[in-house]
């Protein structure tokens, strides 16, 4: 919006930028506190080429190798960066795999090259936006009406194989048998794209944005707290002030703005900020919506260096089935978690103090749970910890000098998240472009939503993507300099 010529004045809750991909700094360690995946390169190149600008010009990327580790029940796989190396291993645990894998990768290329260029960047308003020959000849290619399950299973027999593409479906928040198969474009972005990490950690994208965002004019209020979205009147129906606070006092300070886009979560902005008039979307709508996961997270500082550890691990030693179903059918705490281990320090010493380990444990939970005590908080970790240990063959927990915990509650009081989700809206086929809730208010002409909860959904690419599309929609409807938008 700065670049095309908009005044633009950001109100952020809290004491930085970044949002759900804040860091938090104790006693040396610098902890990534929500992301910690950088997939999907080329959505970054291309946020920042739109400014004339280079990834290279902000931070320094590293490729990790191997990209990842999975304990699994009775063994453990490294996943190469080295795509001929991968088919090596499938080709030894499944022979005739390694083809079958060049056959899936190209369908997944496809989808990638398809789904990323005509879908993603839609701004899911209308249907017609999807009237695209290179959609409509490839419509059965990509696969919306099968799921990933099906689909990985029609080309491999073999257990660790079959999870191993379905695990990144994950990441958008539904099971492998509830998202369309067009999402194995997904294995394409893991295998063919890499796995890379930022130098300075996942915090270094949010730096660089913020320091782009401030050669570009634009103006940042921290530590102020959003508490009214004011409409003009019900023939008008558009915003014409914000009210907020951001003082010991709470007096209450008032900005006007022209246009307003909402990057909060979705339902509280709608249901806190807004008159019940102006709110598109019903309290029985947002009850029927499926949501992502929530998180239990754990920030953790060891005294010691830990040996053979690679920098991302998927612990799938437990049945992933029940995990799930305790996810999405039953919600409840797992009985046996699944999780996935981040050690950035072994790729960055500048995380943790000299002789440290900078450790983040994550258990996928459902949304919606409430009662995440610290008593519950700790039996969790105790499980999580022994496995590890048990593992990786070392000790951990005598060895603790700094753990925090985010749960629930926490992204709640944090970031008004509905039900305490941390990735949105399930990536689920009724959930998906105009099926998701709109990026423009269908009650307040000047009101627009991005991030996780609308389109394209979860993840730190799409939400990037998100930023883009809305600001495309703002200036379809507005146009371009001398306004002030908020």
């Amino acid at each position: 919006m700065a670049r095309a010529g908009w005044d633009v004045l950001v109100l952020e809750k809290h004491s930085i930028p970044g949002g759900r991909a804040r860091q938090m700094k104790v006693d040396g360690f610098t902890f990534d506190m929500g992301p910690s995946w950088y997939w999907m390169p080329d959505v970054f190149e291309r946020y920042f080429a739109g400014f004339g600008k280079n990834v290279a010009d902000y931070y320094t990327l590293e490729r990790l190798d191997p990209s990842y580790r999975i304990y699994q029940k009775d063994s453990i796989m490294d996943i190469p960066a080295d795509y001929g190396r991968l088919k090596e291993i499938f080709e030894r645990l499944e022979p005739g795999s390694a083809l079958r894998l060049d056959e899936f990768m190209k369908e997944a290329a496809y989808k990638y090259k398809v789904g990323i260029n005509k879908l993603v960047f839609k701004p899911g308003l209308s249907y017609r936006e999807f009237l695209d020959w290179d959609l409509a000849k490839g419509l059965f290619r990509l696969d919306v009406f099968t799921s990933v399950r099906k689909h990985v299973h029609k080309f491999f027999q073999h257990p660790q194989l079959r999870q191993l593409l379905e695990f990144p479906v994950l990441f958008l928040g539904a099971l492998p048998q509830d998202t369309p198969a067009l999402y194995s474009l997904m294995n394409y972005a893991d295998i063919k794209l890499g796995t890379w990490y930022p130098k300075g950690g996942m915090y270094s994208i949010v730096d660089a944005m913020y320091r782009l965002a401030l050669d570009l004019g634009v103006k940042f209020h921290f530590d102020t707290n959003v508490t009214d979205i004011q409409v003009a009147d019900h023939t008008a129906k558009t915003v014409t002030a914000i009210r907020y606070d951001n003082t010991p006092q709470a007096e209450k300070l008032v900005v006007e703005a022209d246009v307003v886009i909402g990057s909060a979560d979705y339902h509280f902005i709608e249901k806190q900020l807004l008159s019940p008039v102006y709110q598109t979307y019903t309290d029985a709508y947002w009850e029927k919506r499926v949501m992502a996961p929530g998180c239990l997270i754990y920030y953790v500082g060891l005294n010691k260096k830990l040996k053979h550890l690679t920098h991302h691990t998927l612990f799938f030693d437990v049945p992933f089935d029940q995990h799930g179903a305790e996810i999405y059918t039953t919600p409840d705490w797992p009985t046996e978690p699944l999780f996935y281990v981040s050690a950035p320090s072994v790729s960055d010493t500048t995380v943790a103090p000299e002789g440290g380990e900078n450790l983040f444990f994550l258990i996928p939970v459902a949304a919606g749970l409430t009662d995440d005590s610290e008593a519950l908080r700790d039996k969790y970790f105790d499980i999580i910890a022994q496995r590890f240990e048990q593992r990786i063959g070392q000790t951990i927990r005598d060895a603790v000098v700094v753990k925090k915990s985010f749960a629930n509650s926490d992204f709640v009081s944090a970031y008004n998240s509905f039900k305490g989700n941390a990735y949105g809206l399930a990536n689920i086929l009724w959930q998906t472009a105009v099926l998701k809730p709109s990026c423009r208010s269908k009650k307040v002409k000047n009101l627009f939503f991005t991030g996780q909860l609308t389109v394209p959904g979860p993840g730190v690419p799409p939400s990037l993507i998100s930023g883009e599309v809305v600001a495309g929609q703002v200036l379809k409807y507005f146009g371009q300099k001398n306004k002030t938008e908020l």
